[in-house]
């Protein structure tokens, strides 16, 4: 009898180990490149490189705020690449035509606008997310391209280039941006009641409309959470580039979806949390300055990425399974 209970609690401390690599591995990872980037580059952990990190991250690092809201809901949007090259180009037509922060104002509307009507395309007129936002992509690529005429628009105003390049307090702003947006994201999905409908209608959709929460209404406003964050990434790289350019967007998509695959969030929908999209996003950007460090070839960058955000994806649907097994998904 003693022999059996031991053999039980030892299978349930195995059982928890697995469980927690299992729904903590990303952390382990990240450790373990933090060492190995170290160690390839003793000024990794520079507080400079840091910094500067972090300001590059800020771009890829709010999208992927929204990206993980849609996601979350087994959603997907393909059009933040076009939403945010449309954003940086109207802010800079506005900029030059208004006061900086009605510009700032007035550009995000439009994102919300654009997220709005994706959400209208996905769940009034039940056109798949992928396929809709591939279409509504490209769409705002062309308005962008069409109101500036594929032309950059300069902005001299003073005060333009302040969000994307001025600091604050000793820290850049669009960091201090980034880490507010994560905290105010974290703090929305991890405590409030409109945060748990949004895991739950991602866990099972019918099961959350049977017990009441409006569906379509909650899928909708995620959407819109992405097309802001988008803007908000307009709004940043018009202001650090000092111009608006309607070319900007082609390839971020990608980068936006792996640095919230890559921190653990289930493409499936139900599973993650904002602190996983801030790992994520640091994987991504240390595995680049890395790469920069080595003076790696941007074409070998680009195979790399794609090949982790494809083992993120086979490793959330293992870990999906194990958990089923293990019953602690």
């Amino acid at each position: 009898m003693e022999k059996e209970l031991k053999n039980n609690l030892s299978l349930i401390n195995v059982d928890e180990m697995k469980v927690l690599f299992l729904k903590y591995g990303v952390i382990v990872g990240f450790l373990i490149l933090i060492v190995t980037a170290t160690i390839l580059y003793p000024g990794f952990l520079s507080t400079t490189n840091i910094m500067n990190m972090y300001s590059q991250l800020a771009i890829v690092g709010v999208m992927s705020i929204g990206m993980t809201f849609v996601l979350l809901t087994g959603g997907l949007d393909m059009s933040v690449g076009g939403i945010y090259a449309s954003s940086a180009v109207l802010y800079a037509i506005f900029a030059n035509s208004m006061p900086i922060g009605v510009a700032m104002i007035t550009t995000v509307v439009c994102g919300v606008a654009a997220g709005a009507f994706n959400g209208l395309l996905i769940t009034r007129f039940r056109v798949t997310a992928f396929i809709a936002t591939l279409g509504t992509g490209s769409i705002f690529t062309g308005i962008a391209l069409l109101v500036s005429n594929a032309n950059p628009i300069f902005v001299q105003k003073e005060g333009f280039k302040w969000l994307g390049s001025g600091g604050l307090v000793g820290l850049p702003v669009s960091v201090i941006l980034l880490f507010t947006l994560y905290i105010i994201a974290g703090i929305v999905l991890a405590f409030t009641v409109y945060g748990r409908s949004i895991y739950a209608v991602g866990g099972n959709p019918e099961a959350s409309r049977l017990s009441g929460l409006k569906v379509k209404l909650l899928t909708s406003s995620t959407y819109i959470i992405s097309g802001a964050c988008a803007s908000i990434a307009g709004l940043i790289i018009a202001s650090r580039l000092g111009q608006g350019q309607a070319n900007i967007g082609e390839t971020i998509t990608l980068d936006v979806i792996a640095a919230v695959v890559i921190g653990g969030t289930s493409l499936a929908g139900g599973q993650g949390a904002i602190w996983r999209t801030v790992v994520g996003g640091s994987v991504l950007i240390a595995l680049s300055n890395i790469f920069d460090s080595m003076a790696l070839s941007p074409y070998w960058q680009s195979i790399f990425t794609g090949v982790i955000i494809i083992a993120a994806v086979m490793f959330d649907f293992y870990t999906r399974s194990k958990l089923s097994k293990i019953g602690k998904a």
